[in-house]
């Protein structure tokens, strides 16, 4: 075979080889390449996108369930007359849907609130309550300054949060095993009557006020610088966490968290001198009379009417002038009137 003959063979064999190589290493290149960067894009959007996901998970951990709220209690346990218990197997997370949410506002035309209910004590850390001042039937001065005081156990008292836009909007919490939260004293004149018949207007009271500080030795006060007029009055606790909302007890048997007492100013209430005549009789007719040679009994507040959600209720409680703070009511030292 002449050599011009071989020599082109030679040279189409080699481009042959040479374009071969060249799309086995291109193929290989590309697709390790290809396996390299998509396992490495995947592994970084997987794990970007888990941690988006993982911080915004809108859904119900599975670990979260509690099983019993699938149950309607009416099982063998079950005593007469209890009612069935609401039931969904996802704990409730979407009661809320198509109602008017609370969204952290005191809505007065009501809501629903989806936020859970949090963290609950064990029996040895329970919230209780005691008035210190004024006792049950004592008899204070017309007009005069009065300084509610109440001694709280179990309470990490001096925590409140802004009661305008967080109102029920967080779960309770818990501080080395107590409740973190608040406490508030609200006045109501019951009128000349230590032993109404009928419940009073919750609407309507003479003093209300939020107790924000950490108290002392468990003693939390508030001071009702103007005074009462003459009357017959009860005064309570309402024991909040943090969020305003009614603490949370571990078991339905139980003290009470809160406390009440029933008191008299400038005499008005005949509430001692009833007492000491001898009875519900000697109470009433020496709250009667009382309140009507006083004169002075106070006029119960009107209710506010309904606002829209979110708005500050305006208005006065009975007997007091002098200027506005918040909600329109009368300004006093700490956060009187505000839940």
């Amino acid at each position: 075979m002449r050599f011009s003959t071989i020599l082109p063979m030679l040279l189409a064999a080699g481009v042959a080889n040479a374009q071969a190589n060249g799309q086995n290493k291109g193929g290989n290149n590309g697709q390790n390449n290809g396996q390299n960067n998509g396992q490495n894009n995947g592994q970084n959007n997987g794990g970007n996108n888990g941690g988006n996901n993982g911080g915004n998970n809108l859904c119900l951990n599975p670990a979260n369930v509690q099983k019993n709220s699938n149950s309607n209690g009416l099982g063998a346990t079950a005593e007469k007359g209890q009612a069935a218990s609401a039931t969904d197997p996802a704990n409730f997370i979407n009661f809320c849907t198509g109602k008017t949410l609370t969204n952290g506002l005191q809505v007065k035309t009501g809501s629903c609130n989806s936020i859970p209910m949090g963290d609950i004590p064990a029996v040895g850390n329970m919230v209780s309550t005691i008035f210190t001042n004024p006792k049950n039937g004592d008899n204070v001065n017309a007009n005069s300054a009065i300084n509610f005081s109440v001694k709280i156990n179990n309470l990490v008292a001096g925590s409140f949060t802004n009661p305008d836009n967080t109102y029920y909007a967080a779960p309770q919490a818990l501080q080395g095993g107590k409740v973190v939260g608040h406490t508030h004293i609200t006045v109501q004149d019951m009128n000349g009557n230590a032993n109404p018949a009928n419940p009073l207007d919750a609407q309507t009271f003479a003093f209300f006020k939020g107790i924000n500080d950490a108290g002392t030795n468990g003693v939390l006060s508030a001071n009702l610088a103007a005074g009462l007029p003459a009357g017959t009055y009860r005064a309570c606790t309402i024991t909040s966490a943090s969020n305003h909302q009614g603490v949370l007890m571990p078991v339905a048997q139980r003290g009470p968290q809160d406390d009440c007492i029933r008191f008299t100013v400038g005499g008005g209430g005949g509430g001692n001198n009833g007492g000491n005549k001898g009875g519900n009789n000697g109470g009433n007719n020496g709250g009667n009379n009382g309140g009507n040679n006083g004169g002075q009994k106070a006029a119960p507040a009107k209710p506010a009417a309904a606002k829209p959600a979110g708005q500050k209720q305006k208005g006065r409680a009975p007997g007091f002038g002098g200027r506005r703070g918040r909600f329109g009511r009368r300004s006093f030292a700490e956060r009187e009137f505000v839940a």
